[in-house]
């Protein structure tokens, strides 16, 4: 086993594909392929499985992979600290659901970084993805929301990949408006008031479970209903077709103006939201780093600092 056939590993997982990652690497595939093969050989295990539809890792692969990860990184500090003077590349990567709050704290730990190398992810993504980041350490930390209604099916698959829930903060159900909406004329909104507005929700792929779904109530039936994939999509539409979404309520003039607005929602529900991490494995100081600022933005945005 190789330092550069592990680096091999990781590239393919990162662009998502042989062919991606062989270009990146300024292979050829067949001499990608064989590395890897001759890597599975060595270990006695198979990485990857093999259809005509790509590769994909197995479970042995992902555990792997998280293993690999490190060696790659670690020397990657090494050479970095010690080869020719370079300065220490600074690397983190965070998946999860469309919040501002996520945006606003990665906005700050970059700038915290300005003066050096770096090399940061933010993946607003869907749940089911967030999840499948972190299990295979191509991110650290993944930031979502358990409820009533989800927790009990969400801890469960959350255990079975093997990640541990973190509570950060718990956010009483808002919609989200545009400011000339009637609904933002009220003090509280309830279910009812919503029926004649369409309901905007981020789409969830292949794993389109409820229980993934990143707003509560979708159980719901609603006469009108819009799904999309992107935050940006879904504040354009709540604005021109006068549309709503549920969240936790907490906006950023900075980052999406002041055209939308959070009304509370009388709900009996709740969104516990926190972060996901590898069970039994301590935080780098850069997740450290990032959830101290996520937490002092979300506390100076409800007021506790």
């Amino acid at each position: 086993m190789t330092l550069q056939q592990l680096r091999y590993l990781v590239a393919i997982v990162e662009k998502g594909s042989l062919h991606l990652a062989a270009q990146h690497l300024y292979l050829s595939q067949p001499s990608l392929s064989r590395a890897i093969a001759e890597l599975e050989k060595e270990m006695g295990i198979t990485i990857f499985s093999r259809t005509n539809r790509g590769m994909k890792l197995t479970e042995d692969g992902t555990k792997f992979l998280a293993y690999a990860r490190q060696v790659v990184e670690q020397a990657d500090l090494l050479e970095h600290a010690y080869k020719g003077g370079a300065p220490v590349r600074h690397v983190f990567a965070v998946s999860a659901q469309h919040y501002a709050f996520v945006v606003n704290a990665f906005v700050s730990l970059v700038r915290e970084y300005e003066a050096d190398a770096y090399e940061f992810s933010l993946r607003e993504s869907r749940t089911g993805e967030i999840i499948e980041d972190v299990r295979t350490r191509r991110s650290e930390l993944g930031v979502l929301y358990l409820s009533r209604f989800n927790q009990e099916v969400m801890r469960h698959i959350l255990a079975k990949a093997e990640l541990s829930f973190v509570p950060l903060f718990r956010a009483s159900p808002h919609v989200f408006v545009r400011r000339d909406s009637p609904l933002a004329a009220k003090e509280r909104v309830r279910l009812t008031d919503l029926l004649p507005y369409p309901r905007l929700t981020y789409e969830q792929g292949t794993d389109n479970s409820l229980y993934f779904a990143e707003e509560l109530h979708r159980m719901e039936n609603v006469p009108k209903s819009i799904i999309v994939s992107d935050r940006a999509t879904l504040f354009n539409l709540i604005i021109g077709l006068n549309g709503y979404t549920i969240s936790s309520g907490i906006l950023s003039s900075d980052l999406n103006g002041t055209e939308i607005v959070a009304v509370p929602l009388e709900s009996g529900e709740y969104m516990e939201l926190g972060y996901i991490q590898p069970q039994n494995t301590p935080l780098s100081a850069m997740s450290q780093r990032y959830l101290e600022l996520l937490e002092a933005y979300v506390a100076a945005y409800r007021g506790e600092a």
